[in-house]
């Protein structure tokens, strides 16, 4: 376990798979231009250590009327003018949703930032791991349900499932994790860390 943490710490001071990993997990249609006028958020993929695995919390957001209501993400959100860098939107937002404490979160690295067409925002990921299992406490109106999946649950072949998106049925890429579909920018992102524990 504490050498999956250290070469994983190792491995993000090296350059990254970037968008030749994100490719993989991308539905087809995905827009790859970014514009100049994006808006920032980050999220923490954070590991942790459990009956001798290592462990992570992916959370399944209410169903609402905005674009991403009821879908499986990692806890995360925008950035405040008060962050002063996006590690610290990272650790400030699972705290707030999954009531970590975050003062006991070791940060590992970056990933590659992704963009998310529909709601303009780029997203910084950012990786951090605790020594001990932690007990989580979800915002009710932030966390609809939390999901521990192992890390290696996010090792093999790259699935796919049809969906609807907008008014068609696409086959998207992604991942299953626990009865759940996991896809987009979510999936880019973990698609990318499994392409660095397991090239």
């Amino acid at each position: 376990m504490d050498s999956t943490i250290t070469f994983l710490e190792k491995r993000l001071k090296d350059p990254l798979p970037g968008i030749s990993s994100h490719k993989r997990f991308m539905h087809p249609g995905r827009s790859m231009d970014i514009p100049a006028d994006l808006r920032s958020s980050a999220v923490l993929i954070l590991l942790y250590p459990h009956e001798n695995e290592i462990y992570f919390p992916l959370i399944l957001r209410p169903k609402y009327d905005g674009k991403h209501g009821g879908q499986m993400a990692l806890p995360g959100g925008k950035t405040e003018p008060s962050d002063e860098n996006v590690i610290r939107t990272a650790l400030r937002e699972a705290q707030e949703e999954i009531g970590i404490r975050a003062m006991d979160v070791q940060i590992l690295g970056q990933l590659t930032e992704v963009y998310i067409p529909i709601s303009n925002y780029v997203v910084y990921p950012v990786i951090g791991y605790m020594d001990y299992t932690p007990q989580f406490y979800p915002d009710a109106r932030e966390v609809d349900k939390i999901y521990t999946p192992k890390l290696t649950d996010l090792k093999g072949e790259t699935l796919q499932r049809t969906i609807t998106i907008g008014n068609q049925e696409v086959a998207v890429p992604g991942f299953e994790i626990q009865d759940t579909w996991v896809w987009g920018a979510t999936a880019l992102m973990l698609g990318e860390l499994s392409d660095i524990l397991w090239p």
